[in-house]
């Protein structure tokens, strides 16, 4: 931290700006209140910095997280959603000692991008009674509570809380485009508290704030509600995993050398995540917003964070006069600004443009996520996405017939024989995964060959085979075998044959001797064979001497 002090100092001041009236907006969205996201920002900010695994992730409340905690809240209070943050701590900590964070490099892009469109739809939905100036109506579906807001807005308009939250939402949407690296948020919401005042504008403001953090405490937890907040904490520790390590994989990848340990950022997020409850803050993740300000800002080390977390916490103890002033409707235009800006629409576009499978899951994320959890759309996200991976392999993988001449030495055998084994012998070369999404499609191709007396499988190419695959292929031995054609095997890698054997489909091939190592040695038996059973005539002295199988006797 001591070697670009002066970059971190001032990157860190301006995370802070950024991250103030964010802070505000999710700890009041989360329905636990302004105090509880600008403590949340303080100390799990802190603590994230200090511990995790990114050196310039910045950490704090989040619009994901409000997503999930709102029900919660709803649910069982405030200190339900205390102990829930308690919880994913707890859980947080042992996925960074079972070193799970390693998985998040197989979340496909296309549920990352349909996940977080999901996400900015919900905080902007959430916003709609802020913005309106009426108390949001009850019920857990943020569509449901909008389209009920705006029915009431319409009997009873409230025009200067819109007035209010429109000129936040255009000056910071303007303001970015104009100048990306000037917190217009700051700006905005200022300039809105001092018009609302000096015009005394009818909006309701945040209230008051007590100064300074309130004694650390565990009078919230109750231990008999533990279980039924479990699946909940889950959850939320789930979210915190995710996008947590999506924002440390967007930092690295703005920069040239920084590189996150992804176990160690779980660790620090579970102990932020188990301080922040105890001071009454909710649960955190590393926010890929401030994240990306951070980098942005030039910050080289964790002293940024650090700083953020400081200047944050002197407004907690300094102003919280000021911060009371703030008109309600002002930070639910920062945060409808803000869901706004993380649609990355030429994302969005190269997508769709890749292909109807990535837009399909993209799309079906984004829905999962205003529908159901946010943890229910990325599991429906991911089993897409690997269902059609899996068709995509089946597709790819073949079977493909190809000519014996490339195998068969000139030297030894003139055209005409050549000839007269091209009509006995077809030699089938398998490419790709032999997974059960394929094996069927083969077991026909295979099956309905030409009536030949030798079928020689050339098994090199295959790169994966599964229970169902290896079943499949001994039963087109088995079925080839009983119309009296000889099926011989080469190739065989030695991983998959020890699924096969262990599967029983090379037993017979082993004992009659069928299992060859090379093409080049099946073809050489398969000729002997027939001139053993008199379709092609005698050997002459001199040819080549029938090869001993790969793995079993005669």
């Amino acid at each position: 931290m001591g070697r670009s002090p002066r970059k971190d100092l001032l990157a860190g001041l301006t995370v802070a700006i950024v991250a103030l009236p964010l802070a505000l907006g999710f700890g009041i969205s989360s329905g636990a209140g302004a105090q509880a996201g600008l403590v949340t920002a303080v100390v799990a900010g802190a603590l994230a910095a200090v511990f995790g695994g990114s050196n310039l992730q910045v950490s704090g409340p989040t619009g994901a997280m409000t997503v999930v905690l709102v029900p919660i809240v709803h649910r069982y209070g405030t200190s339900g959603v205390l102990t829930v943050g308690l919880l994913a701590g707890v859980a947080l900590v042992l996925l960074a000692l079972l070193r799970a964070g390693s998985f998040m490099a197989y979340v496909p892009v296309p549920v990352v991008e349909g996940f977080t469109v999901g996400i900015a739809a919900v905080i902007a939905l959430q916003q709609v009674p802020g913005a309106l100036g009426i108390k949001a109506p009850p019920g857990s579906s943020p569509a449901v509570v909008a389209f009920k807001t705006v029915q009431d807005f319409a009997t009873h308009p409230h025009w200067a809380a819109l007035a209010v939250t429109s000129a936040v939402v255009v000056v910071m949407l303007a303001g970015a485009r104009w100048r990306p690296a000037v917190p217009f948020s700051l700006f905005a919401v200022a300039l809105a508290t001092v018009v609302a005042k000096a015009a005394r504008l009818d909006v309701a403001t945040i209230g008051h704030l007590p100064a300074g953090l309130p004694a650390p405490s565990l009078s919230f937890l109750n231990a008999s509600a533990v279980p039924a907040l479990l699946p909940s904490a889950l959850a939320v520790a789930a979210l915190a995993a995710l996008e947590s390590l999506m924002s440390a994989t967007a930092a690295d990848a703005m920069t040239v050398s920084e590189r996150h340990d992804s176990n160690r950022e779980l660790f620090g997020q579970g102990l932020a995540n188990l301080a922040a409850p105890l001071f009454g803050g909710v649960a955190a993740t590393g926010a890929i917003a401030r994240t990306a300000v951070n980098v942005r800002s030039g910050a080289a080390s964790r002293l940024s964070a650090l700083v953020h977390a400081a200047v944050l916490a002197v407004i907690v103890f300094a102003a919280a006069p000021l911060v009371a002033g703030i008109p309600l409707a002002a930070l639910a235009g920062v945060l409808i600004a803000t869901a706004i800006r993380m649609v990355e629409v030429g994302s969005l576009r190269a997508l769709a443009r890749s292909g109807r499978g990535e837009a399909l899951i993209l799309v079906l994320t984004a829905a999962a996520t205003l529908a159901f959890t946010l943890v229910t759309a990325v599991i429906a996200g991911l089993v897409l996405s690997g269902v059609l991976a899996l068709r995509s392999v089946a597709e790819a993988a073949r079977i493909e017939q190809v000519p014996l001449h490339a195998d068969l030495p000139p030297a030894d055998h003139h055209q005409e024989e050549q000839a007269l084994l091209a009509e006995h012998i077809v030699a089938y070369r398998l490419d790709g995964a032999l997974l059960f999404a394929a094996a069927h499609r083969f077991l026909l191709e295979l099956t309905e060959s030409a009536d030949v007396r030798v079928v020689i499988l050339r098994m090199s190419r295959v790169s994966a085979i599964d229970a169902s695959g290896a079943k499949v292929l001994g039963d087109a031995i088995g079925k080839l075998t009983r119309r009296g054609t000889l099926v011989l095997v080469s190739g065989v890698k030695e991983n998959h044959q020890n699924r096969l054997d262990a599967l029983g489909v090379l037993d017979e091939l082993h004992d009659t001797g069928w299992l060859f190592a090379t093409t080049p040695e099946a073809l050489a038996f398969a000729r002997a064979h027939l001139h053993d059973t008199g379709l092609l005539p005698a050997q002459r002295t001199g040819d080549l001497d029938t090869p001993e199988p790969v793995g079993a006797g005669r």
